[in-house]
C-alpha cells in the first residue's frame, strides 16, 4: 500500500506540459502516489495525478487546493513509469501522455447502480409457462436486471412487466455488474498438437518476473491457441492479461475463439466503442473486475495493477505505430509496459519485424518456432506469374494463366481471393485530350477514383470531389480517363469474367466497422466465393473455403523507396497467400509480378524465410539501419514552403556535435529536402533524418536539438518520430 502524503503534493495535469505542479491537499484528506485528482489551473478544471511529494516542500498563499479526489484505485507505479518512458522517448510532453491515460470524468466516477427484480413472496393467481420460467430464475437469485432475465428466461418485457404489475416481482437497485465476466481458464481446454505442445512448454518454462518471446510461426500453425493457453495460466493466477490486435474492430472472429476457449467474452478496447462503454471498460480495470482485455494499441494506456501478460498478435503489423499526436510504436511500448510491471509478454506473428527476429536471434527474446501448420495442413503452393511473358490483355490486369485457376476453383465450390493493396477505382484520372492529371490542390498526391462513390478523393486530406463530365482544363466533355486499378475496379473486370460468381469486395473505407464485419461473417459461412481486397484480407483471416489467392501487383510494395520496403513487401504478401488453404485441402497462391528475379519474389517463390532474413539483415547492418542503427525523422511543416525550408536549414545549422568520437563518427543528418509527399492539408513539408548508431541516445540528442534551436513562429511545426516507420 502506498504511504500518505504530507499537506503539498506534486501532481502532473493532463495539458501539454511536462512539469508536475504543486497543490495543497485539503484539511482532512489524504492522497498517495497515483491518486487521481482535479485540479484547478488557471479558469479550468483539470485531470491529474499525484506525483508524491514536491522538491521544495514549503507552502506559500499562492497555492491552490486540490478540487476534488477521485474514489478509485490510485495509478499504479508501473503505468506511471510507463508514462515517464513514453514521454522521455517519443519526445512527448508527459501531460500529453497522461491524457491519453486519463480519458474521461465519467470514467474515473463510481458506476450507477442498476435496476433489477427479485421475488417478493407473492404467487400470481394465474401461472403461464413464461412466468413460471421467470420466477425459477429468481428463486435462485438475489435479483436479475431485466435485459438479463428476459434473456436467459426467453420471455418478452411484457411478462416481467406483468409479474411487476402484480405484485409477484419487485424492483430493486442493485451494484452496477462487471461488462464482461471473468474468463474461465479450464472451460474448453485446447487440445494441441506436438509441435504446439512444445511451443507451450518453452513459453511457460521461462523464468518469473519480465520476458518477451517471439512466437514466430507459419500461417495457419495455431499460434493463437498456444498463447491462449499462456493467458489460461495467468488468470489461473489472478493476474490480468492483455492481448493487442492491430484491427480489433474487425476481428470478430478471435473474439469468438476467445469466448470459446474460456466461457466468456474478453472486455474489448478500440476507436469504435462509445464514451461510456470506455468508461466502463475503464474502471473495470482499474477496479481488477475485468482480467482479460483485447484491445488495439490504445489499449497500453488502461490502469492495470496486477498485469501479468501482453500478447502483440501480428507485432509486425504497422497499424502498431501511431502517427499523429504522441508517434509511439507499440510493440516497443509494451515491451516496456511489460519491464516495469514485471510481467510476461509474447509477440506472435507468422512474419516478424526486422527488429524482433535480430533481438530473438541475439538471444535479447526467446525465440519459440512453428514449422508447420495446425495439424500438419500443406502450406500452400507459391506460383510466380511473369507478367511480362504473360501480359493480360491491353486494359485489363487479371493474367489468363491466373482467370483459368479462377474458373476452376469456383466451379469446384472453393472460395477464390484477389488481392490489390490499393483503394478505389483508379490512383489516377487524366484528360486524353490535354493530359491533365488531377491532384488534390491541398496536398501533392493524385485523386483517386471511387466509382462506387462516383467522386474523385484524397486519401490524405479527405477531400471529395464529384467526378466531372468534363475536363477541368481543357472543357472536353468524356474525355477523362482511369489511370492504373484499384480494387474497385479489378471488381469490374472480374465481373465479366466471371458472371455468376458471388463476388465482395473489402476495404477499410466501403462501409462501417459493423458492416465489414457481417461480411468477413458471410464469407466464412460461404455465402460469396470471390472475395476482392486491400489487406483488410491479409489479417488473421481463417476462411476454411478459400483455396486460391491472386496477388495482382506483387512489386507494388517495392517501388515507394522506402528503407523497409522488402521487409512490408514480403510480410504482406506471405500474410496474404496464408490466407489459401487453411483447412484439409491444399491452397495455392498466385504471384504476379514484373520483376520475378527480386529478392523478395524470389524468397516467397521458395518459401525460404530464413534465407529473405539473412539477407534483410545483412542489407540493414551494412547501411547502419535498423535495428543495426536508429533514425528519427523531424518533419518540418508551414504554410509556405520556403519559410519551412528556411527553418529547417537553420536547425540543421545548430545541429549539436556529439563528443564521443564514435557517436559523431555514426551521426548523420540527410536534408533539408521535400518529403516524398510534400505538401498534405495545404501545409508544405520539409524533412531532415537523423541516423545514430544503435547505442546512441538519439531521443535526447534530438530533444536537447530542439531545446537549443530558435523556437519555430508563424505557423511553423515541427513534428518528431523516433523509429520512424514510414517515410511519406
Amino acid at each position: 500500500m502506498s504511504k500518505k502524503l504530507g499537506d503539498i503534493v506534486s501532481i502532473l495535469i493532463s495539458v501539454a506540459l511536462d512539469v508536475p505542479y504543486s497543490y495543497r491537499v485539503p484539511v482532512g484528506e489524504n492522497v498517495v502516489c497515483g491518486s487521481i485528482v482535479l485540479v484547478p489551473l488557471g479558469t479550468r478544471k483539470v485531470l491529474g495525478v499525484v506525483l508524491g511529494e514536491p522538491k521544495d516542500n514549503k507552502a506559500h498563499n499562492r497555492l491552490k487546493d486540490i478540487e476534488h479526489i477521485y474514489d478509485c484505485a490510485p495509478l499504479s507505479s508501473d503505468l506511471l513509469q510507463t508514462i515517464n518512458w513514453v514521454a522521455k522517448y517519443y519526445l512527448a510532453k508527459r501531460g500529453m501522455v497522461l491524457r491519453a491515460v486519463l480519458r474521461s470524468k465519467e470514467a474515473l466516477l463510481k458506476a450507477k447502480p442498476t435496476l433489477a427484480y427479485q421475488l417478493s413472496g407473492a404467487q400470481p393467481e394465474r401461472m403461464s409457462e413464461a412466468r413460471k420460467r421467470v420466477l425459477e430464475i429468481l428463486s435462485n437469485k438475489m435479483a436479475d436486471p431485466k435485459a438479463a432475465l428476459r434473456e436467459e428466461a426467453s420471455v418478452s418485457a411484457s411478462v416481467i412487466d406483468g409479474l411487476e404489475k402484480i405484485g409477484a416481482i419487485v424492483k430493486i437497485e442493485i451494484t452496477a455488474p462487471a461488462p464482461v465476466k471473468i474468463p474461465d481458464p479450464d472451460f474448453a481446454k485446447t487440445i494441441l498438437s506436438k509441435e504446439q505442445q512444445i511451443a507451450y512448454d518453452e513459453l511457460k518454462q521461462m523464468p518469473d518476473g519480465f520476458g518477451v518471446a517471439l512466437l514466430d510461426g507459419v500461417t495457419g500453425g495455431g499460434k493463437s491457441e498456444i498463447f491462449f493457453e499462456r493467458v489460461a495460466d495467468i488468470l489461473k493466477q489472478d493476474k490480468q492479461v492483455l492481448i493487442l490486435l492491430p484491427e480489433i474492430a474487425l476481428t470478430h472472429t478471435f473474439i469468438e475463439r476467445f469466448t470459446k476457449r474460456f466461457g466468456a467474452k474478453p472486455a474489448e478496447w478500440h476507436s469504435n466503442m462509445s464514451n461510456a462503454q470506455r468508461a466502463k471498460i475503464w474502471r473495470g480495470v482499474n477496479d481488477g473486475s475485468i482480467r482479460a482485455v483485447v484491445g488495439a494499441r490504445s489499449a497500453l494506456f488502461l490502469p492495470f495493477h496486477n498485469l501479468g501478460l501482453i500478447v502483440l498478435d501480428e507485432e509486425h503489423d504497422g497499424a502498431y505505430k501511431q502517427s499523429d499526436g504522441i508517434n509511439y510504436h507499440a510493440r516497443d511500448m509494451a515491451v516496456m509496459r511489460a519491464k516495469f510491471a514485471q510481467a510476461k509478454l509474447i509477440l506472435s506473428s507468422a512474419t516478424p519485424s526486422i527488429e524482433s527476429r535480430n533481438n530473438a536471434n541475439i538471444g535479447k527474446y526467446k525465440h519459440v518456432r512453428l514449422n508447420n501448420r495446425f495439424f500438419d495442413a500443406p502450406l500452400p503452393n507459391i506460383n510466380i506469374i511473369n507478367m511480362r511473358e504473360q501480359a493480360p490483355e491491353k486494359g485489363m490486369f487479371i493474367a489468363p494463366e491466373l482467370v483459368e485457376e479462377i474458373a476452376k476453383i469456383l466451379a469446384n465450390d472453393e472460395q477464390a481471393l484477389l488481392f490489390l493493396n490499393r483503394r478505389g477505382y483508379a490512383p489516377l484520372t487524366l484528360c486524353k485530350a490535354c493530359g491533365y492529371k488531377y491532384q488534390c490542390p491541398d496536398c501533392s498526391t493524385w485523386l483517386v477514383e471511387h466509382r462506387f462513390a462516383d467522386k474523385l478523393m484524397c486519401h490524405h486530406c479527405a477531400l471529395e470531389l464529384k467526378k466531372p463530365n468534363k475536363c477541368n482544363q481543357c472543357g472536353e466533355q468524356d474525355s477523362l480517363v482511369p489511370i492504373g486499378p484499384g480494387i474497385e475496379r479489378i471488381a469490374e473486370e472480374a465481373a465479366k469474367l466471371f458472371p455468376n460468381a458471388k463476388q465482395v469486395v473489402l476495404s477499410s473505407d466501403m462501409g462501417t466497422a459493423k458492416t465489414l464485419k457481417q461480411k468477413f461473417i458471410d464469407i466464412e459461412q460461404g455465402k460469396y466465393n470471390l472475395i476482392i481486397g486491400t489487406q483488410l484480407v491479409a489479417k488473421g483471416h481463417h476462411f476454411e473455403k478459400l483455396t486460391l489467392v491472386g496477388v495482382l501487383d506483387a512489386d507494388l510494395g517495392l517501388a515507394q523507396g522506402d528503407l523497409r520496403a522488402a521487409e512490408k513487401t514480403y510480410q504482406i504478401l506471405t500474410q496474404v497467400s496464408g490466407r489459401a488453404g487453411r483447412a484439409a485441402k491444399q491452397g495455392a497462391a498466385y504471384l504476379q509480378t514484373y520483376h520475378p528475379d527480386n529478392d523478395v519474389i524470389k524468397a516467397m517463390k521458395a518459401q525460404d524465410s530464413e534465407n529473405f532474413y539473412r539477407h534483410e539483415l545483412k542489407v540493414r547492418e551494412d547501411g547502419g539501419l535498423p535495428p543495426f542503427g536508429r533514425l528519427a525523422a523531424l518533419i518540418i511543416s508551414g504554410n509556405e514552403r520556403d519559410i519551412a525550408f528556411k527553418y529547417a536549414r537553420m536547425l540543421l545549422s545548430c545541429a549539436p556535435k556529439p563528443t564521443n568520437k564514435q557517436d559523431l563518427e555514426l551521426l548523420k543528418i540527410f536534408g533539408p529536402i521535400d518529403a516524398p509527399i510534400s505538401m498534405i492539408r495545404a501545409r508544405h513539408r520539409v524533412r531532415l533524418l537523423v541516423q545514430s548508431g544503435k547505442n546512441f541516445d538519439l531521443s535526447s540528442y534530438v530533444r536537447f536539438w530542439l531545446e537549443k534551436a530558435h523556437k519555430p513562429t508563424g505557423n511553423i511545426k515541427v513534428q518528431v518520430d523516433i523509429d520512424p516507420i514510414s517515410f511519406y
